[in-house]
């Protein structure tokens, strides 16, 4: 089971990621976007590790909630509202519970995705984090280090695509063959699973 502190340090390890690999996710945006995408996520998972320290929920659903709301308010861009969406409704699906099980968190996490599909008019195949996410919910039945290797395989599979929704559709067919910044960042959210369970 899942508690309270699995989805505190989900979070942190998540902000050490983004932190590892700022520069790389601005250089992913840099030809096909605004080239903020890693210094936005930097900031506001730096903000979501500094208020879960003020705060400390004691349930995962509330950790989440607060994490997603943080991101809101401040992230700039598109990548607030989308990450922000994606945890808020993950968090609000799991709901009161002290402890969850891997097959909730799935179930949870595949209304917080399909809240962000709602949002940002993407679909799998769009060339967004939509495409990292989705498979890694798929896989995320199996284990935590199987939802890893999907995510990370669906952030590569978007460098062929056309991005059709977002900043870096503005480019047009000047954006195949660039990897999405925003499917690579959701693959370093994923990959924190694997490092929060110690797997």
């Amino acid at each position: 089971m899942l508690d309270a502190d699995f989805f505190r340090r989900w979070m942190t390890a998540t902000a050490a990621s983004v932190d590892r690999e700022a520069e790389r996710l601005t250089a992913l945006d840099s030809p096909i976007g605004d080239a903020d995408h890693g210094t936005n996520l930097q900031r506001g998972f730096t903000a979501v590790v500094a208020v879960l320290e003020k705060e400390a929920p004691g349930t995962p659903g509330g950790v989440l909630t607060l994490a997603g709301r943080q991101l809101i308010s401040t992230v700039g861009g598109a990548s607030g509202p989308l990450y922000g969406t994606l945890l808020r409704r993950t968090g609000k699906a799991l709901g009161d519970a002290g402890e969850v099980s891997a097959d909730q968190l799935t179930e949870a996490l595949r209304t917080g995705v399909d809240a962000v599909m709602t949002l940002g008019g993407a679909a799998p195949g769009d060339a967004t984090m939509i495409d990292a996410l989705v498979p890694a919910v798929d896989a995320l039945g199996d284990s935590f280090a199987a939802a890893r290797t999907a995510a990370e395989e669906g952030a590569v599979a978007t460098t062929p695509l056309q991005a059709r929704k977002g900043r870096a559709s503005y480019v047009g067919e000047r954006s195949i063959g660039h990897q999405d910044p925003g499917a690579t960042s959701s693959a370093l959210l994923i990959a924190a699973l694997v490092e929060a369970a110690g797997e």
